[in-house]
């Protein structure tokens, strides 16, 4: 009867750590297929790419029009003196050019506009999915590389797409257009031209996998750089008060000599193309002037297409420079898009089932039938736990630290899933139930609050939509009919008192009444509180008790606590400590066996 996640589940969780090197061959992105995948996310802009590259072609051909067009005057009308036709040629040029100063104009608008709105819908579709993510995700992952992701990754995508790929794509066409003509003109003159570029072809495929994990390992880098400076400067209050500074500036100096070092083998990678690349070009114009002066003087070769030729081989070769640099740009953007697909392809393990007939008629709020759960470093931390909480008691769990206490917690709310059993919510399998759903039954205070910039009536109205078009004084006539008007009180503006997500503005406790505020408002069925009143001074968590008591009758509250007094008038207590949940009876019962543990310990 219970359906179980398992292992499965726990593998998931582990392959959300971003960290973890991937040293599987057979899983490491190719190129192209990184390629395909890009063009598939531009989705409607693919058009627009799509009349880009069409403006590139347009200029290409007419670009590469130019130099035979050359020859050919000089073969045909300098050397005969035929001034006319020079200027027919001439004319005929200038309309070319300016077609190809049209085309270029035209691809720049489309790929500018292009690279911004990829940009937007890049940086949207990576936040989208964090937030699709679970909890086991973001506990394994510093926020300081993900905010790299969003913010420096996809920054050097849209740079490559924005001013690299066309001009990317332009040298490519210039190239083979270029070897067109030369093979065509003359094949051994330019089958001989061409052999330095098939050199560099070898060169590049064998040095391009190489110069992709040093900018890999770079944005790495950078990401935990990121890290260092986020962890450090959000603890920065407790470096001064321990006058640790010292270890701040060891901590950060540590990621700054790895930054730097990777970012100096980095930028070895992708400067080492250049030269190479300028060296191949100088010795296929020398094989041509050679060759071509030779071919001449046996009568097999004009002076036109000598020029023609040289004007093509700098076409082919001036595009393999431009490659040279624009290559590394293709790499480091191919490194920033793995980092991002990284993000994209993932998919969160906390499914919702399809929906289910109740299991149990016994009329429990909320039971765990056989649950396991263990952390994906391996450690257990429950292990065959079962109880019921019925509709209206209060409940009390208690034990010692690291007992497993806001872990149970937290399978009661669905951040995690268990590893092994079932835990039920109305008789109905917790998974098969809608976020929206499960968040409007199930309240629960956390024991660090969490606020987000903005005012109180922003916080409290948060993921509620039910009040969201109320004004405030319909929101205080609402707060007061659940007693809280008497909490709302306590900030000297009110509804509208500033907020800071750094909490600067407001004390530990009363950010603590906040969120109770928050979730007494949504009138949960479930209300689950973990140490929300630790910060909190003793009149103002009597005051909260009181509004407890005055919760509808229906309501089932979970309690977690140290402080004995805050549990003295539960229901229920349960003993939590080692993987197991034991009903502990009295509150003298409870407290004997802390004692006893404290004193196992």
């Amino acid at each position: 009867m219970c359906r179980s996640i398992n292992h499965n589940a726990v593998q998931a969780i582990m392959n959300y750590n971003l960290n973890k090197p991937n040293n599987d061959p057979s899983k490491k992105p190719k190129s192209w297929a990184a390629l395909k995948k890009l063009y598939q996310f531009l989705g409607a802009e693919q058009k627009n790419l799509l009349r880009a590259f069409l403006a590139v072609m347009v200029s290409s051909v007419l670009n590469l029009s130019g130099p035979v067009l050359a020859g050919y005057t000089i073969d045909h009308y300098i050397q005969n003196k035929q001034y006319s036709g020079v200027l027919v040629i001439c004319g005929i040029l200038l309309v070319m050019y300016l077609i190809a100063f049209g085309a270029n104009y035209l691809q720049g608008r489309l790929m500018g506009s292009i690279g911004q709105r990829m940009l937007y819908n890049l940086r949207n579709a990576v936040f989208g999915k964090l937030q699709e993510l679970p909890v086991a995700f973001f506990n394994q992952n510093k926020t300081g590389d993900l905010i790299s992701r969003i913010n420096n990754d996809t920054e050097k995508v849209n740079q490559f797409f924005s001013q690299s790929l066309i001009q990317f794509s332009s040298s490519i066409f210039m190239m083979v257009g270029a070897g067109i003509f030369l093979l065509s003109i003359n094949f051994r003159l330019g089958a001989a031209s061409l052999v330095p570029a098939l050199l560099l072809l070898v060169f590049t495929r064998l040095i391009s996998p190489w110069v992709r994990r040093r900018n890999a390992d770079n944005m790495k880098s950078t990401g935990g750089l990121s890290s260092e400076i986020q962890e450090s400067l959000n603890n920065f209050k407790v470096i001064i008060a321990f006058n640790r500074r010292d270890y701040f500036r060891k901590r950060f100096e540590e990621a700054n000599v790895k930054n730097y070092k990777t970012a100096i083998g980095a930028g070895l990678a992708n400067n080492i193309f250049m030269p190479v690349f300028g060296f191949s070009a100088h010795i296929a114009q020398m094989t041509v002037l050679v060759y071509g002066i030779y071919m001449i003087s046996a009568g097999d070769f004009t002076v036109g297409l000598l020029i023609s030729f040289l004007a093509y081989v700098t076409n082919f070769y001036n595009p393999i420079r431009q490659l040279a640099a624009l290559w590394a740009n293709f790499q480091v953007a191919l490194a920033g898009w793995d980092r991002i697909a990284e993000i994209l392809s993932m998919e969160s393990n906390l499914e919702t089932l399809p929906a289910a007939k109740s299991i149990t008629g016994n009329g429990a709020v909320l039971s765990f039938q056989d649950v396991h759960f263990a952390y994906p470093d391996g450690k257990a931390v429950l292990h065959h736990v079962n109880l019921q909480l019925e509709r209206g008691k209060t409940y009390a769990f208690v034990g010692p630290t690291g007992g497993g206490k806001t872990t149970t917690a937290s399978l009661m709310a669905r951040l995690y899933d268990p590893t092994q059993g079932t835990v039920l919510l109305h008789g109905k399998d917790l998974r098969t139930y809608e976020p929206s759903e499960r968040s409007a039954k199930i309240g629960f205070i956390l024991q660090e609050p969490f606020l987000f910039s903005g005012t109180i009536r922003d916080n409290i109205l948060y993921g509620n939509e039910q009040y969201k078009d109320h004004s405030n004084e319909q929101l205080i006539a609402v707060l007061g009919e659940s007693n809280l008007d008497s909490l709302l009180s306590r900030f000297e503006n009110g509804l509208e008192t500033p907020v800071l997500a750094s909490g600067d503005a407001i004390s530990l406790g009363q950010k603590q009444l906040i969120v109770f505020i928050r979730a007494i408002l949504r009138k949960p069925e479930l209300l689950i509180l973990d140490e929300a009143t630790a910060n909190i001074d003793t009149v103002t968590e009597q005051l909260l008790e009181n509004i407890l008591k005055n919760l509808p009758a229906e309501t089932t509250r979970v309690i977690i606590a140290h402080r004995l007094n805050t549990i003295e008038n539960a229901d229920e207590i349960y003993f939590v400590n080692a993987g197991e949940v034991q009903r502990a009876g009295s509150l003298d019962h409870a407290v004997n066996m802390l004692l006893h543990e404290k004193r196992e310990s």
